[in-house]
C-alpha cells in the first residue's frame, strides 16, 4: 500500500507515502552522495533502491498491484522486470527517455516475487507510468497520482479495491484544488491525510523539491519532525584526480 504524485507548479514536487508490512520485508532509510532512497533488503542480502530520488532529478517508486496475467514473471531475452527497471532509473543508469524505449522495445514484466506497477519522473516534471501487461503513458500535466489499482485499466483492479481504501479520491480532490504555489508543506498535508495505520502502516513519507534539490521525509507517521537531505551540487563535490595508469606503476 503507497501513494505517490508529482505536481507541477512553479516547482516540482514529488510526494510518496511508503506503506509496508514489518513482518514481510526490511527497510532503511539510505542517504548517498547521489541517492536518497528507502532500501529494501533483498534475498541477495543487500538494500536496493526501488523507491527513491537521484541527484538528476530522477524518481522511481515501485507500488503492489494485484496482477495480471500478462505482466507475470518470465525469464526472456526481450523481457525486462519492474523492479529492474525502476532500480536502474533511481541509480541515474537510465533517463525517462531510455525507460520509455525499454519499455516500448521489451516485454515488462512483474518480479519473480511481487507484482508492481511503477511511476517515474524526472526533473522536468514528465511522468512515466508503467504497468506490466498493460503498458506505459507518458505524461506531464498540472499533476500525476498513483496508488494501489491500475490507472491505465482502472476495471481489471477494481475488484481488488480494499473497503474504505479511498485514498486515491482524497488525494486527488485535494491535489486538483491546488494551485502553481504548491509547496513541500502542501505536499505533506496530502501525505499526512493519506497515511495508513495497522499492519500496512506508513513508515516512510517524503517529499522531494526539483528546485531545491532537495529531500524532505519523516518516519512512522511523525509528521512533527521533519528530517531534510540536500543534494550536493556539482561545483560541491570534491574533486578527486585521477591517476593514471602509468602513475600506478612502480
Amino acid at each position: 500500500m503507497c501513494t505517490r504524485f508529482v505536481y507541477n507548479g512553479n516547482d516540482t514536487i514529488v510526494g510518496f507515502n511508503f506503506d509496508i508490512d514489518l513482518a514481510v520485508w526490511t527497510h532503511t532509510v539510505i542517504k548517498e552522495k547521489d541517492r536518497f532512497y528507502i532500501g529494501i533488503k533483498m534475498p541477495d542480502g543487500n538494500y536496493h533502491s526501488f523507491h527513491g530520488i537521484n541527484r538528476n532529478g530522477n524518481v522511481g517508486t515501485l507500488l503492489y498491484v494485484n496482477g495480471n496475467e500478462n505482466g507475470q514473471y518470465f525469464d526472456g531475452r526481450m523481457c525486462y522486470t519492474i523492479s529492474e527497471l525502476t532500480e536502474n532509473f533511481v541509480k541515474g543508469l537510465i533517463s525517462l527517455d531510455d525507460a520509455l524505449n525499454i519499455v516500448q522495445n521489451n516485454k515488462i514484466v512483474y518480479a519473480p516475487d511481487a507484482t508492481m506497477q511503477a511511476m517515474l519522473s524526472d526533473k522536468n516534471g514528465r511522468v512515466l507510468i508503467i504497468e506490466p501487461g498493460l503498458g506505459c503513458r507518458l505524461e506531464q500535466a498540472k499533476y500525476s497520482l498513483i496508488t494501489n489499482y491500475s490507472i491505465l485499466n482502472p476495471e481489471i483492479t477494481k475488484l481488488y479495491i480494499v473497503s474504505g481504501d479511498d485514498r486515491y479520491e482524497r488525494a486527488n480532490e485535494q491535489l486538483a484544488k491546488c494551485g502553481n504555489d504548491f509547496s513541500v508543506s502542501e505536499a505533506f498535508r496530502i501525505l499526512k491525510s493519506v497515511k495508513q495505520e495497522g499492519l500496512w502502516a506508513t513508515r516512510v513519507s517524503f517529499v522531494y523539491s526539483v528546485n531545491e534539490n532537495k529531500v524532505y521525509y519523516v518516519q512512522n507517521n511523525e509528521f512533527k519532525y521533519i528530517s531534510e537531505y540536500q543534494f550536493e551540487k556539482e561545483s560541491d563535490c570534491p574533486f578527486v584526480p585521477q591517476i593514471k595508469a602509468k602513475d600506478r606503476e612502480g
